[in-house]
Order: structure tokens, then sequence, then C-alpha cells
């Protein structure tokens, strides 16, 4: 193929064909991924007026992908017969327009480029791209009302011309990892919400409210559970002045009526709407009380403790829900509740200069979250990967710790199964801790283990996408007496996709250096088996229209493709010139 015949792909100026291929989804388990496990030809789709037809360019697999494939219709997400109607995976995905329907020719044409924000929302129904909505394990595919006029508007991004097609696809993968520091929790109580004041054997006499609870801002309903009587005093003296509805709760309901499934959120009925508590405030720390009371915090629910010693033992933290539904643990020694809010916000940017801990680091999107850390104008002075991969970890090194060691970085790679070097290693972090430690292994375990090393006012980001319902014993009294938190994350927004893709088109940030193998479309199958097994310790692109390629690791491009291993930066590393010449040799 041409240099010219490249630039007519990118112009997109082609005959559509009567057949498109995708890859079938029919139910759970791969084996019930395409046919023969090869994907199927159906008849090309019709696009309407308010429609556009578009070409998926390149498309990023996903171990979100793997949840769907587990699940099958079960999986939340999918709320049709699978068998009859099947899904088409691919979320990570660039696309450019094919077609154009004649409503439309006022604002597309064909050769547009976009990426799309697969959180498709229409009347609060999700219809996610790659799940509800065909996605990118596809040639072609009808882009319709649902994505141009959703909820949040129109969820295509526009794409510049020069921009890689995986520079691109993988905005969205990217997008999550960037949106993880740019998470903002409350620095007061929510206002018009609920809040539940909560008194324990250790309450004090009397406390106070000095910002939130007054006429400029309020919650809208107080519940009373075991408040010290001078307290409640004040409580309903304010409530009844600002026409706050009160509501006492004789006792606390019991814990194993609290559900704990994988839906958005399940908060138990304590409220009687079912939509959970926005703040929950315990007097004296005491880990029954926070344990039976935390699961009626709502989606962003805060809960605040007011002690100023040492729990006894440790507290089961659903560390599900903190990575799902966004709970927050905020603490003070002082008697003002409002200072458990406000004196200190949880951060949600890795601290400059300090000392940074990724554990599971080796995986896809832990190399994403390092690469940023060390890309980053104002990053860490230490960071440390670990990974129970010796072969992911060495990979790690290769990319990375030249750059990092550059920039004054301390690079340190650690495998937890050695474990006498691991324990001699990390015993220098016991005594000051971490200032931030990233978990992107989603094991309760793990977890736990990682927040015995927080240092003052550490910051635990769990990223790793862990059940709801998944408890981790913490130490909880480090929270009001250390002032750590412990936050989590989970998805992006289109803002957040937005960002990415200017951080790539502006050079911040290279979404190319995740690449670690590429195929055609018939290569899908072995690279989402490739993604189950963890067989890659970065992203595999599938290029819908190139001839027949096996899934092949960049190295090997070596022998297989030459000149486009020979356009890879320091030949390790994807680069829009190979993927150029890629297209080059292979489009069809």
């Amino acid at each position: 193929m041409t240099t010219d015949n490249f630039k007519t792909y990118q112009r997109a100026e082609v005959t559509l064909p009567e057949k498109n291929r995708v890859w079938p989804l029919y139910g759970a388990g791969m084996e019930n991924l395409g046919v023969d496990r090869k994907p199927i030809e159906v008849p090309m789709p019709e696009y309407g007026p308010d429609e556009l037809m578009v070409r998926h360019d390149a498309c990023g697999h996903c171990f979100s992908d793997i949840k769907v494939i587990r699940a099958g219709q079960d999986h939340p997400r999918i709320y049709r017969d699978m068998r009859e109607d099947p899904v088409i995976l691919g979320h990570e995905i660039s696309l450019t327009v094919v077609g154009v329907g004649k409503n439309l020719a006022d604002e597309y044409r064909v050769g547009d480029r976009f990426i799309v924000q697969a959180d498709i929302f229409v009347d609060g129904i999700g219809y996610a791209y790659g799940y509800e909505i065909q996605g990118g394990l596809s040639d072609y595919a009808v882009i319709d009302q649902r994505v141009l006029n959703g909820d949040h508007g129109n969820y295509l991004i526009p794409v510049q011309p020069e921009t890689g097609y995986a520079e691109a696809a993988l905005t969205e993968p990217w997008a999550c990892v960037i949106a993880a520091y740019e998470l903002r929790y409350r620095t007061m109580l929510r206002p018009k919400g609920t809040m539940w004041v909560i008194g324990t054997d250790r309450a004090k006499d009397t406390y106070t409210i000095s910002k939130g609870f007054d006429k400029q801002s309020h919650p809208a309903k107080l519940m009373l559970t075991n408040v010290p009587e001078a307290f409640e005093d004040w409580l309903r003296a304010q409530a009844e002045e600002l026409g706050i509805e009160i509501e006492v709760v004789a006792e606390l309901p019991d814990p194993e009526t609290v559900e704990t499934d994988d839906s958005p959120a399940s908060p138990a009925e304590v409220t009687g709407s079912g939509k959970g508590v926005d703040d929950i405030i315990i007097l004296g720390a005491d880990p029954d009380v926070i344990e039976r009371a935390s699961p009626n915090l709502a989606s962003y629910g805060i809960l605040a403790i007011i002690d100023d010693v040492p729990m006894a033992r440790m507290v089961n933290v659903d560390v599900g829900r903190v990575h799902y539904n966004r709970w927050l643990y905020v603490g003070s020694t002082d008697t003002d509740i409002a200072k458990a809010y406000s004196d200190l916000p949880a951060r949600s940017t890795l601290k400059g200069g300090g000392a940074s801990w990724f554990v599971g680091a080796g995986g896809p999107m832990g190399r994403m979250h390092v690469q940023r850390a060390i890309e980053s104008k104002d990053h860490p002075g230490t960071i440390v990967c670990t990974d129970i991969s010796n072969e992911r970890l060495a990979d790690l090194r290769t990319s990375f710790e030249a750059e990092a060691v550059d920039k004054g970085i301390e690079f340190i790679c650690l495998n937890p199964m050695e474990k006498d070097a691991y324990q001699a290693s990390m015993a220098r972090f016991k005594g000051s801790g971490f200032d931030d430690i990233i978990i992107l292994a989603p094991v309760p375990p793990v977890i736990a283990d990682a927040a015995t090393y927080l240092g003052q006012e550490g910051v635990m980001n769990i990223f790793a996408g862990v059940a709801r319902g998944k408890v981790a014993p913490i130490d909880v009294s480090d929270v009001y007496l250390r002032q750590i938190r412990v936050i989590g994350h989970s998805a992006s927004t289109i803002e957040n996709m937005r960002s990415m893709l200017f951080q790539a088109e502006t050079g911040q940030l290279s979404p190319n250096r995740s690449v670690a193998a590429i195929g055609s479309l018939e290569a899908a199958w072995d690279g989402l088996t490739a993604v189950q097994e963890t067989a890659y310790p970065g992203k595999i692109v599938i290029y819908p229209h190139i001839k027949p390629l096996p899934l092949t690791a960049i190295a090997d491009l070596k022998d297989k493709l030459p000149s486009v291993y020979a356009r890879l930066r320091n030949g390790n590393e994807w680069t829009n010139e190979a993927e150029a010449e890629l297209l080059r040799l292979m489009a069809q």
C-alpha cells in the first residue's frame, strides 16, 4: 500500500462493503465469543438521517471486557437476551466517520475522527458503548442519537487528524488513570442531605458544629442515636430553628440486614428511602458501631469519627464501596465536628517529592500510573513498584527506570513473593510510611497490609475494582489520630476524556507507551484470552481494518514486520510512525 493510499485511509473516502465483520458475545464464557473462535459477517447496517456510520480504527482490550465475558447477561450493564441479541465488546476505541445522515450534514463530514466517552446515559439509563451499544470489535457501526444527544450532550470527542489511532483509543483507560488524581471530596456536611449522629460509650458531654449546620447551609434531615443529652439538646434546638426534620433511631440496624450486592448503591433501609445517609457522625470511636453504621452510607457518603485515643482493634472497611461508591472516612480529635471535614481535605494528587507505592504495578493500568507519576511535573521523590511477576518488574525497569533516575526519582521494584528481600527493602518505610499508596490489585488482604505502611497524612487510593461487600481490616484510628485517608475511584467523565486527549495531543502524556501487543480483528479472541491470563504487561490494541495479523508483541515485529519495528521508540515503544507504517503495509 502506498503512502498516498495511507492518506486515502485517513480521509476515509471508501466504498462501504456489503458485509460487516463483528465479534458477537452470545453469553458467559469465551466459548460464546464469536463462532469457532472467529468473527462473523453480518449485513452492513444502515444509517438514518440523524445518524452517522463510523469505521472503528483501533480498539484496546480492557479487563472490563473480561468481566462481561465472565458474567454474560448477568452483567449489570447488560439488559437483553444475549443469545438473541449478542453484545459486541470494545469501549476503548477510536473511530472515523464514513457516512453522514442528511440531517447532520452541517455538523459532520466524512473523515472526521472521534473517541467515545463510553458511559452513555439517556434519561438516566445507561447504554454504554461496547455493552448495550455495539462496540469496537467490529469493522463498522452506526452512531445514533443516544450517543449524539444523551444526558450529558454529545459523547463523541473530536480527535486531531495527526493523532495516532491507538493513541486516541487508549485515551479511555488513560482518562480513568488521570481521573484518580482529580477526585474531589466534600469538606462539610452535605447541604439538604441526611445526617446521622451516633453516640458511643466514649462520647464526651458536649460537641459543636461550627459550619454546615446553620442558616447558610444545613442538612434536611437529622437522625439521632444515643447522643449525649447536652449535645442532643443543642442539635434539636438548631434543627427546629432551621426547619430540619428530626428522627430518633433507637438502635443501630443489624449488620446482617445490610445488602452487599454489586449494584451501584445498596445501603441499609435505616433512612426508610433506601438511598442511605450522606453523613454519619460517630461520637467516640467504637469498631462495632463503625461497622454497623457504615453500611448505611449513601454513595459519596462520609463517616466522621470524633475521638482522641486509639481503638482496641482494626475496623472491617468495605473497600469495594470505598472504590465504587466513593465512601470516605474522616476524623478529628477536636469536639468541633466541622473540623473533621475541613482541617485536612482528602488529597488525591500525589505528594510532590514524597514517597509513592504502586501495589500491583506491573499490569497495564499499573504501568500507566507509574508512567504518569514519573512524567508529572510535581513527581514523587521515591517510587516503589511491587508485583508478583519478575518478568513484569523487569519490563517496568526497562521502560521507566532510566527516565526516573534522570529526574532524580529513587525507583525501586520489589516482588512480595521473595519475602526476605521484600521485607528488608520495605522495612525503611514502616517507620516514616508512604505519602501515597495506589492499589492496583483487587485483593482485600493486600489492601489491608498496604494500609499499615501509610505515613502521617498519607493517602491510599483504591483504584482496583474490588467487589462491593469485600472488607479489609484497617486501623481506622489513624483516620483521626494521624489523618490518613482511604479514597477510591471508578471510571471517568467526559471532562477526564477531554483532558487526557489534550495531554496526549500536546505531548504531556504518551498513551502509545502503554501498547504491548497488536493484532488484526481476527486476533481479538487471542487478545482477550491474553488479558485474562495477564500475558502482556501493557495494553493490547486491535486494528480492525488491517490484513490478518496474529496477536503480536511489539518486540516480535522485528521479524514479522521489520519496517514497522524500525519505527518503534527504543525498540520497545509503539509510535504513531510505526502505526502509519503498519497501515501503509497492512490496511485493507
